[in-house]
């Protein structure tokens, strides 16, 4: 048992009690929970979103939407089916039955209770739209990712480097220490079958595996819908309807790039990342830690781990994403960039370790571009080892454990 306690923003103190992982966003559930009648908890399927939610409202009564008998009463008597709930319920997998958000919405209003519904989903795209049609004002949005490296490795000791990535941060591998590989394959499966068969109409398994795995080749890179089209065999839009359920679904980023006018040509297209370095693995056919200490991409997976976990860190604190990479036409690159106040950070993801002064030449370059006397620029150097942290200069020089902190 892990005993847990919160302060939320200095006011009121929440403590609960239970045998997983303690999750950062738990904080600001409980808080969002005290100030809006709805709270609703997006994410990956596996990320941990129903685990926390029982947790955190061990009172209120669970309803699993993907449940057939629940669902059809639900659907056929959406009123009867909220009746049994007059203090509200967490119902999970909200998606499944989107016309119950508007009915939420008249109970919500007429009670006008803070905290009466707590709404998982993990397929944003038909999750969101039904919140933002019924829900818009009556509903905080908390964005739950895999675990961070915080969360999983604050109180155990860390893997060598390899092995962590090859793993990835899908609670239920460290929760049941199942073999990464083999839980990766199921849930790739499980994926397409329950849910994109459902929402693209995926006839052909075998082309979007294999245009899965031809974008895990493409991690890292800018992302060339054009190219996968012409390597898949289908259409521009199939490519572009594709990714987006992916993004929407949590399993791939695009990060977008600074486009502000400084008199420079910008690259203007977004680059492209896997979430989860273990499902990345298991589509590059990285079977091993020891297969991935020599793979010519594992660079391209330390940047996906890194750029993660700063989304991770956004989110948990119920912060919006402010990530972007700076790229110009004539090859000046910053990884990541965050506009946050007071500063600009800049930040240069490198798997190696030793290092280079060549390293932060593209934050030097850009340094000159973005300061500003009332929003000073700090650059960070992750790198992939580090016995000890240190300043080069004006740059910091951090080790991996210390991604994220934007």
């Amino acid at each position: 048992m892990v005993q847990i306690v919160n302060t939320i923003d200095n006011i009121h103190q929440a403590t609960y009690t239970y045998t997983m992982i303690p999750r950062i966003l738990a904080g600001k559930i409980v808080q969002w929970s005290g100030e809006y009648p709805v709270v609703t908890v997006t994410g990956p399927r596996q990320s941990g979103k129903s685990t926390l939610c029982k947790a955190l409202f061990p009172d209120k009564p669970y309803v699993s939407l993907e449940e057939s008998s629940l669902r059809l009463q639900a659907i056929e008597d959406p009123r009867g089916f909220l009746a049994r709930y007059p203090d509200g319920a967490i119902l999970d997998e909200i998606q499944r039955v989107p016309e119950l958000s508007s009915y939420i919405q008249t109970i919500v209003d007429s009670r006008d209770r803070p905290g009466m519904f707590i709404l998982t989903g993990s397929q944003q795209f038909e999750l969101m739209a039904g919140v933002s049609q019924s829900l818009a004002g009556r509903t905080a949005i908390a964005r739950l990712l895999p675990l961070s490296y915080q969360e999983l490795y604050s109180t155990r000791s860390a893997p060598d480097l390899s092995t962590m990535l090859y793993t990835g941060f899908y609670p239920r591998i460290h929760d049941k220490k199942l073999d990464p590989s083999e839980a990766m394959s199921f849930y790739f499966s499980t994926y397409v079958e329950r849910d994109l068969r459902q929402i693209l109409q995926v006839k052909d398994l075998g082309n979007f595996e294999r245009f899965m795995r031809l974008l895990a080749g493409r991690n890292g890179q800018i992302l060339n819908a054009s190219s996968l089209a012409g390597e898949c065999g289908i259409s521009h839009g199939t490519v572009r309807g594709w990714i987006s359920v992916l993004q929407q679904s949590s399993l791939v980023y695009l990060l977008q790039p600074y486009y502000r006018n400084l008199g420079k040509r910008l690259v203007k297209s977004p680059k492209l990342y896997f979430l989860d370095t273990g499902l990345l693995c298991w589509l590059l056919n990285i079977f091993s830690p020891e297969h991935l200490n020599t793979h010519p991409l594992r660079g391209a997976i330390f940047e996906a781990y890194v750029v993660a976990e700063f989304l991770k860190s956004l989110y948990n604190r119920g912060k919006p994403d402010t990530l972007l990479y700076f790229r110009d036409q004539k090859g000046h690159e910053v990884d990541l960039l965050s506009e946050t106040q007071p500063e600009t950070l800049l930040c240069e993801i490198k798997s190696s370790a030793t290092f280079h002064p060549d390293f932060i030449a593209g934050m030097n370059y850009v340094e000159t571009l973005l300061a500003q006397p009332a929003q000073p620029v700090k650059k960070r150097l992750i790198m992939g080892s580090l016995d000890e942290p240190y300043w080069f200069k004006d740059t910091q020089v951090l080790s991996y454990p210390n991604a994220g902190d934007v």
